[in-house]
């Protein structure tokens, strides 16, 4: 009778700790999802902001940045000051998202920045680079 009651604390001591791997594991894997969603967050909040020092946090090397009077490839500091010289001449009020998705293995974020001088359709598009999200490409087209 002993042997057959270690073998039942063997099986469930064995449960317990299948367990808790999987439920660690799940943890991980929901943390890095997690991680990933505020990384764009974080971009949405900089533009509310007018930020171009905080949207530069988060982007890569060289990004696209497309502007309603030019579109360049700009390497990251460069973007950051074209990115300030326009927030300066656009005041940003408010910034809405319309539409957050994933695609071609990134993220991307359409909304509609309101400035003093006028509305922008802005598209965000973010890579996954060494397991981290950066901005990749930011347009903004003037809404007549």
């Amino acid at each position: 009778m002993a042997h057959f009651s270690f073998l039942i604390s063997s099986k469930t001591y064995y449960m317990k700790k299948l367990i808790s791997t999987f439920a660690i594991a799940f943890s991980l894997v929901m943390l890095s999802f997690t991680a990933q969603n505020s990384n764009l967050d974080e971009v949405i909040g900089a533009l509310k902001d007018g930020n171009a020092n905080e949207l530069g946090k988060y982007m890569d090397d060289n990004i696209e940045l497309t502007l309603p009077d030019k579109s360049n490839n700009y390497s990251k500091a460069q973007a950051i000051l074209v990115l300030k010289d326009f927030f300066d001449n656009n005041a940003v009020k408010s910034f809405e998202v319309k539409h957050k998705g994933d695609q071609n293995g990134g993220q991307y974020c359409v909304g509609t920045l309101q400035t003093k001088s006028g509305n922008y359709r802005t598209t965000v598009f973010m890579k996954i680079k060494d397991n981290k999200d950066y901005v990749k490409a930011i347009r903004f087209q003037s809404i007549e």
